[in-house]
């Protein structure tokens, strides 16, 4: 439930702030009659990423996926639905690859990104044609919620038990909260250490993912020795010895990031109040 509490959590808070950024735009360059449209592409951004989430988790029939692909496709891509340890693994890489060069960029173009969606924001809403303007909007916005939403999708596969919805749903209502926090106290609020820590989670989480990723190739007898490769990492999978334990300690290294973060923010205003008074 840890896992899921805080994966919805983050990626909520991170579309939240997205949205709130074009709305934002918008709003001062008077243009409040596209912000319908922003809520339409929300909806569809947010919808087309639930039916990824489904389709990945609950599959569909052989009938759909032929009448879809074609037979010859349809017929592989329902042998590897069926497959469910290299359909795990297979999906786990995918979310290892997707979420941290994401995380990677964000980090490192992160007090740039406010600034180019704007600047793209404008290239796509001053189209001299209404329905161009309309358009390009609602694409923008679609697009930058799917990605979010599909890589919430991804990483909500590779948690295992019962509670996941649970931990999802707190996590949501806890964006929200969070989100509303922001525009009351956003003075009181350190977004750039919010994404830093929950950046290093999900890093965490996907070293986590890789292990399992490698336990369900050896399980489906894709590598080497396979057996023995199995047998050695069962121990480390969600549910084995070690794997259970990892959540903790990611939130150990995260808040040991955090206390650090603060202890930093601490130290800076007496060494600035030190240098001040020695200089005057």
């Amino acid at each position: 439930m840890l896992n899921s509490f805080i994966i919805v959590f983050r990626e909520g808070f991170e579309s939240i702030l997205l949205v709130a950024v074009i709305l934002s735009y918008l709003h001062k360059t008077g243009r409040k009659w596209l912000t319908t449209v922003v809520y339409v592409a929300l909806v569809a951004g947010l919808s087309a990423s639930a039916a990824l989430g489904y389709v990945l988790r609950q599959g569909v029939s052989d009938a759909a996926l032929e009448r879809l692909f074609g037979t010859t496709a349809g017929s592989s891509i329902s042998s590897f639905l069926a497959n469910e340890s290299l359909r795990e693994g297979i999906l786990g890489v995918v979310a290892m690859i997707m979420v941290g060069s994401l995380v990677i960029y964000m980090w490192r173009t992160g007090p740039k990104v406010q600034q180019r969606m704007r600047a793209r924001l404008g290239s796509v809403s001053t189209r001299n044609s209404r329905l161009a303007a309309i358009a390009g909007v609602f694409l923008f916005t679609f697009l930058m919620i799917t990605r979010e939403g599909m890589e919430t999708a991804l990483m909500l596969l590779q948690v295992h038990g019962s509670e996941m919805l649970t931990g999802a749903g707190l996590g949501l209502c806890a964006a929200a909260l969070f989100a509303w926090s922001w525009t009351k106290f956003a003075h009181l609020i350190n977004v750039k250490r919010f994404f830093q820590v929950t950046g290093i989670f999900l890093l965490l989480f996907m070293l986590q993912v890789g292990i399992y990723s490698f336990h369900e190739f050896s399980e489906a007898g894709l590598l080497p020795n396979s057996e023995a490769l199995h047998a050695a990492t069962e121990k480390f999978s969600p549910d084995g010895l070690y794997g259970k334990w990892f959540s903790l300690v990611m939130i150990s290294v995260c808040a040991f990031w955090l206390l650090l973060g603060w202890l930093k923010d601490r130290i800076k205003p007496t060494q600035s109040g030190a240098v001040n008074l020695g200089s005057a």
